[in-house]
């Protein structure tokens, strides 16, 4: 977000048009905010990294009182990096991690994970994925209002990778950022303070099988 540059940085994050740090809801999955945020355009660098390899990736100070999921995708780039147009990007899951521990409610979360080391989460891109261009999408749902039907906090971000190395497997049955989550879904409209059966549902498609 640079929205007080001119002209910006040269990145491999999206660029993004909200100053306030907000949230997508439920009532706007169907529109491409959810994809990679509030009229997200692409990033105009890219990072080289190495299939098998950790990405770090650092949040701001992210309040305590957000309890929720972090989920990571990715999508093949349909085009150059620059003039990649979000809609066309389908991704699949590549990283989730949820409810570590649900007593006391409203739990231990992979957001304190996440606040607990630096704001910062490690991903692995997977060792077998084909080499090439790739958007990764990053995402946190914070819960602490899913009880109510369109209470959760989706926050998005996209981020332009050049993945390297020897593998052969091509992501399939990649899922629209449009088509990821309903609002329905029982792991976005969830009561963290009220889950009797101490356990989550992840919201959005699985992991493939072939990239694990």
């Amino acid at each position: 977000m640079y929205v007080y540059y001119n002209p910006p940085p040269v990145t491999a994050g999206w660029t993004i048009d909200d100053i306030s740090n907000g949230f997508i809801a439920p009532n706007q999955y169907t529109t491409n905010d959810i994809i990679c945020h509030t009229n997200a355009t692409a990033g105009k660098g890219v990072i080289t990294v190495a299939a098998g390899s950790k990405v770090d990736l650092q949040w701001t100070v992210w309040p305590t009182t957000h309890h929720g999921p972090v989920i990571t995708y990715l999508a093949p780039n349909t085009a150059d990096s620059a003039t990649q147009d979000k809609t066309a990007l389908s991704f699949v899951k590549i990283d989730a991690g949820g409810l570590v521990n649900p007593t006391p409610a409203p739990g231990t979360w992979a957001t304190d994970v996440l606040i607990a080391t630096n704001n910062t989460w490690t991903v692995t891109i997977p060792a077998k994925i084909k080499a090439g261009r790739y958007v990764l999408r990053h995402e946190i749902i914070a819960l602490q209002t899913g009880g109510d039907l369109n209470g959760a906090q989706n926050y998005p971000f996209c981020i332009n990778l050049n993945i390297t190395g020897t593998g052969t497997v091509v992501p399939t049955g990649g899922v629209k950022g449009t088509a990821l989550y309903k609002p329905t879904d029982a792991g976005i409209h969830y009561d963290i303070y009220n889950n009797p059966n101490k356990t989550y549902p992840m919201p959005g498609p699985a992991i493939p099988a072939t990239l694990k």
